[in-house]
Order: C-alpha cells, then structure tokens, then sequence
C-alpha cells in the first residue's frame, strides 16, 4: 500500500514557522507568519515527523517494533503472526493467515488516505515473481534500462563480468575520462548487486576508481553490463519448503588489491538453500599472511552473523549455533585453540599500527 501525501501526516514536536506563500498574503496581517502543527514537503523534520506519527499509530494498535530493524513491526494473534515493513510512505505487509492482512488494510485506510497496490510484483527496482513453491526476486527492467541509459543496447554479451587475467590498476598513463559519467555508471550497477551477488566482486573493483577514472576502467565496467545482457533474467529463488538453518561463509584473497596490496574479504550467508546476506570488500588492513587475512575476515563476518541472529529474534526464529565456514585450516585452528591467540598478537600490533 502507498500512503497518500504521508509527510503531511507527521505531527511537529518543535515549533517550526513558515512564510505565507505567494498568493496568501494579507496587507492587514503585516509581516505575521504561519506556525505550523503538521510537517510539510521540504522540512528536514518531515520523514521523522512521520515515521514517529505512523509507529505510535502502530504501536496504539498492538504492533511491537523490531528489535534490529525499527522499520519492522508485528502482531501476533494465536498461531498467526502478521509482518508489515515501513520504506517511507511505501508499505509491505504480509500474514499467515489473510484476515490479518483484511484487518490491517482497514485500519490503516480508516486512519491515513492509502492507495492499496495489491500483491506486491515490483519494489525499488526489484521485481517480485510469487509462485506456490517460493518467491523470485530479479533486476530485469533495471537491467534493460541500464543497457538503454549507457548505450549497450546495441552491443554483444559476454559470458564473464571479467577477465581472470585482467589485474586493474590506477593506469597512470591511460586515457582520463569524466567522473560524473563513470561515477554514475558505477552507482548503477552498484544498485543491481541488490539481486545479483554474482557481479559484486566485480563492482567493487571497479567503484575503487572512482576518483580519477581511466578509459581502461570503464572498459572494465561496460564489460558488466554485456555480462548482465546476456543473463538479464537471472535473480535469486527463494523456496518455500526446506530447512531454515542459517549458515555463514567466509573467504578472502591475499594481497588481491594491486594498488594498496590490501586483501579482499568476501562472506555470505544462507538460511538453508536460501542466499539472504552477502558482501566482497577490501579490508582495512594489509595482512602479512593468508591465515591473517581470512582471520580478519572471520572477525568481522562474525559480527554479521550476530547481527542476523537478532534479527532473526524479530521473527521469533532462535538460532543458538550458526556455523562459519571457512577455508583456511590456520585461522580454524587459531579460533578454536586458545592458546594459539598468543601468536597472534602481531595482528593486532599491525592492524592499530597502520
């Protein structure tokens, strides 16, 4: 559902003045201004105005507010538990059992003005195929209108977003180009990892050369874009049987930045066959040694996976073990074995030194 003018809902906790626009005003008034009770388009005060508005609506109404997530709120009502997620005046709602959903509906047509969607097929770019065995989530129009916005309509697929013999590097002597344009490119198909883990890697390589782009970089990118044509109705499948057993993976190269020799950590994470978290970046530090560098990145998808747990608790799902695999038998062995932190305090002096 899509809430209609919902900054004009959000009532003012501050005192907040504004001029008579033009057309209103009054010879006889002078110079008096309008206070103002509710927000209006244009104050920074309007989106929080709101949310504070909607959530004590909520809230009047027997809905809890996620934990981790405080755009998320639920009801429980015997077995039957109803999920509305709050994304400005947009709102995604779904239930167990579908008089949840009517009640809900009712409620927030008798309170606000709402514009009802019906079940929810495209959000924020992402298209939503809902089928009896699971959920389908893809970027096929974003992916066309890409091709279309940069030109590559008109041009051949590739069957990989890179070459595994290409190593990008500042290109001192390449040939500069305008930032505004590759800095666009770049935040594009930065958008479309949303749904495509599979170019991520591959993204954030090229977002590192965002400062001074060289005509060689935007090769590279425009190479992700003929990769994303030829499989543009790909996306992630979501199904609804199996189990629900949330598991980390973790993984990182050594020195794989040619610039900085900084490796890159990548992890992701899985609730049964279903791929719901995932991320490839560079680390901060520069690691001395492979089981340093998955180390790392142990330690910091372990935060992650604590987080996902929390929010989980939102759902009332409980996750009391969560496995972190990992593919270096080093970093294993220096998280299971208390005595080998010993030697590892090279990390630590390292990591703050730089």
């Amino acid at each position: 559902m899509d809430v209609k003018s919902a900054f004009l809902n959000g009532l003012l906790e501050e005192e907040v003045y504004v001029e008579k626009p033009p057309g209103f005003e009054q010879k006889t008034l002078g110079d008096k201004v309008y206070k103002l009770k509710k927000a209006l388009y244009g104050l920074k005060q309007a989106p929080r105005a709101w949310y504070d508005t909607l959530s004590q609506f909520l809230a009047d109404n027997g809905f809890t507010k996620g934990k981790v997530d405080r755009t998320l709120f639920r009801i429980q009502d015997g077995e039957s538990i109803l999920l509305v997620q709050i994304y400005v005046d947009d709102i995604i709602f779904g239930s167990t059992n579908k008089e949840l959903c009517d009640k809900f509906s009712n409620l927030m047509q008798g309170k606000f003005e709402m514009s009802m969607m019906g079940e929810l097929t495209f959000f924020l770019g992402l298209h939503v195929k809902q089928l009896k065995d699971g959920t389908f989530i893809s970027q096929t129009k974003y992916t066309r209108d890409l091709m279309k916005k940069f030109g590559m309509e008109e041009k051949s697929s590739v069957k990989i977003p890179m070459n595994t013999s290409v190593k990008m590097d500042m290109d001192a002597d390449g040939k500069p180009l305008d930032q505004t344009r590759y800095r666009a490119l770049i935040g594009s198909l930065l958008y479309h990892t949303a749904s495509r883990p599979d170019i991520t890697f591959v993204v954030g390589v090229c977002a590192r050369f965002q400062s001074a782009p060289k005509e060689s970089h935007m090769t590279a990118a425009k190479r992700i874009i003929g990769y994303l044509k030829g499989c543009q109705e790909v996306g992630l499948w979501y199904p609804e049987d199996g189990e629900f057993k949330l598991v980390g993976y973790s993984d990182s190269d050594y020195a794989g930045c040619r610039v900085d020799r900084k490796s890159i950590s990548g992890a992701c994470q899985m609730l049964g066959h279903r791929l719901v978290s995932w991320f490839s970046k560079k680390q901060n530090s520069i690691s001395t040694s492979t089981a340093e560098a998955e180390y790392i990145v142990v330690g910091s998808y372990c935060a992650r996976v604590l987080w996902m747990r929390q929010h989980l608790r939102d759902y009332d799902i409980e996750e009391k073990e969560i496995p972190i695999m990992c593919d270096n038998t080093s970093s294993i062995v220096i998280t299971q074995n208390s005595v080998l932190h010993s030697r590892t305090k090279h990390v630590d002096v390292v990591y703050h030194f730089i």
